[in-house]
């Protein structure tokens, strides 16, 4: 069964707001996210028409690049849509500029200050500054206290700083660099990014529970049994083995993206929609969270770390062959955890959350369970009746599924489970956005809603404060568990699991 959109418009369904004349300062912009996420973004909102015309991009870095071998590396990884769109490259590319910047000189920053007036005149601003942090996490501090000191950043309306994960390390670091940046801007010049939040089918998670009847009266412990979240990747570290090296799974994935997740699929409605409003639902999901066992977690967090797989004509090495990674590195490439929420909606209900690389299949979804009906009045055609079972997909193919049972064919009474699926591309008729279009956007219109805010930070720390003390202190008790490449993850994740007489779903 498929959902059809009961909108027959498949074009202008977007609604958009309309962005202010803008200089977006991206720093690290020689660096893989710039030429990889954010100047296709860039250029996907150009072409969209949702860019204003006085719009200026100043790429930072400390090489010593000018203008034109700037536009160069940016146009390297968009050769195929600059072919499909030549002329609206042709005018996006007029917009790009560069000035060597180093972040701990404060010369190169008060230089930065000049070009900025200039560009101003040229493409007409208004000396309205998104300034992006795309450097290492060690320089956040250091770069906001050099924009504060040029003078950057003190005009609240008119700049506002966009700043990458990881935003801490744990508890106290995060706590220490939130001080520092809201001693250089205020917090609603702050916007933390998670790129998870700007996928459509996670901001769906509210309309489909908030704007819809038949979920939220359900969307609670008394009909809902368990819900697991899996964000599974095909792929190995690649080149990030120096940065995933003294990261892993925990600080990578678990403490910003799945964590979002769990907030927004658990949170209470808000009073009205407001950027505000739904952030502080959010911070109270991820404050009332805390792990299944907290005087013994290695009771509910299982670690795994892949080891070679693959077949001969395609053989994958093992994390500790990577190139740049301790061959004796016990550093988690999969974590598994159960957790609760301890309020009135989830009190008792199990959230099991999974993330990993070199997995089966790259997916990340939301699968809420529902209890069982109370009796069974009829035989199940496979064997035991299935929960009904509603997905939440947020990549790839998004969209989501409503597993439910029918009556099989035939003379007898025998149920069988059917799904009910909705896609976002075929119901629209466009694909959605990447994350970080929709990201910068709103950044650049200086609305926080899908962004992080300091509390929210800080709370996901601290709730997996007890699990990184314990892989510092003592590792041996939360070890991490060879897993084959291409499979689902070490098998003591499935014992996790098999505890609660319960399998994880495998799309």
């Amino acid at each position: 069964m498929e959902i059809a959109s009961t909108n027959p418009l498949r074009v202008g369904l977007r609604q958009e707001r309309v962005i202010s004349p803008q200089c977006l300062v991206i720093f690290g912009a020689s660096g893989d996210l710039t030429h990889r996420k954010l100047i296709p973004a860039l250029f996907e909102l150009f072409k969209q028409r949702r860019l204003p015309s006085e719009f200026a991009v100043l790429g930072c870095a400390r090489r010593p690049w000018d203008d034109n071998k700037f536009r160069q590396e940016m146009s390297k990884p968009l050769k195929d849509k600059i072919k499909k769109n030549p002329q609206e490259w042709k005018e996006f590319i007029t917009r790009l500029f560069y000035e060597p910047v180093n972040l701990e000189h404060p010369k190169d920053v008060v230089k930065l200050g000049k070009r900025l007036e200039e560009i101003d005149r040229i493409k007409a601003t208004h000396a309205n500054r998104t300034f992006y942090l795309s450097v290492s996490p060690k320089f956040y501090a250091n770069g906001c206290k050099a924009l504060t000191d040029a003078g950057l950043l003190k005009d609240p309306k008119r700049s506002r700083v966009v700043i990458e994960k990881p935003f801490g390390r744990d508890y106290i670091s995060a706590q220490s660099l939130n001080r520092i940046v809201q001693n250089c801007a205020l917090e609603s010049q702050i916007f933390r990014i998670d790129h998870y939040l700007g996928k459509e089918t996670v901001q769906n998670i509210l309309v489909l529970r908030f704007a819809n009847t038949i979920f939220e009266p359900i969307w609670n412990r008394n009909y809902i049994s368990n819900i697991q979240i899996t964000s599974a990747e095909t792929v190995g570290v690649e080149d990030r083995a120096g940065y995933y090296e003294s990261s892993g799974a925990l600080r990578d994935m678990v403490q910003n993206h799945l964590t979002q997740m769990l907030a927004i699929t658990a949170m209470e409605p808000p009073g009205h929609f407001d950027p505000e409003a739904i952030r502080n639902e959010k911070a109270k999901v991820i404050q009332a969270a805390h792990l299944a066992n907290e005087l013994e977690p290695w009771k509910c967090c299982v670690r795994g770390q892949y080891s070679k797989g693959g077949s001969s004509s395609n053989p994958l090495l093992g994390y500790r062959d990577e190139i740049g990674v301790n061959p004796n590195s016990t550093t988690e490439t999969y974590v598994a955890m159960k957790l609760f929420i301890n309020n009135w909606r989830w009190q008792g209900v199990p959230f099991y959350i999974r993330t990993g690389k070199r997995l089966a299949k790259r997916t990340s979804e939301v699968v809420l369970t529902f209890r069982e009906a109370p009796v069974h009045l009829f035989d199940a055609a496979g064997g035991a009746p299935t929960s009904n079972q509603l997905i939440l997909r947020i990549q790839p193919n998004e969209g989501a599924e409503f597993k439910f049972d029918v009556k099989s064919p035939g003379s007898g009474m025998r149920s069988r489970p059917v799904e009910m699926e909705f896609s976002y591309d075929e119901s629209f008729g466009e694909p959605s956005d990447e994350g970080y279009v929709r990201l910068l956007a709103d950044a650049m219109l200086g609305d926080p809603t899908l962004f992080t805010r300091s509390d929210e930070v800080e709370a996901a720390w601290r709730l997996y404060t007890p699990l990184l003390e314990m892989i510092e202190d003592s590792p041996w008790q939360l070890p991490t568990y060879p897993y084959e490449s291409r499979t689902w993850g070490p098998s003591e994740a499935d014992e996790l699991l098999a505890k609660d007489q319960l399998l994880w779903r495998r799309p």
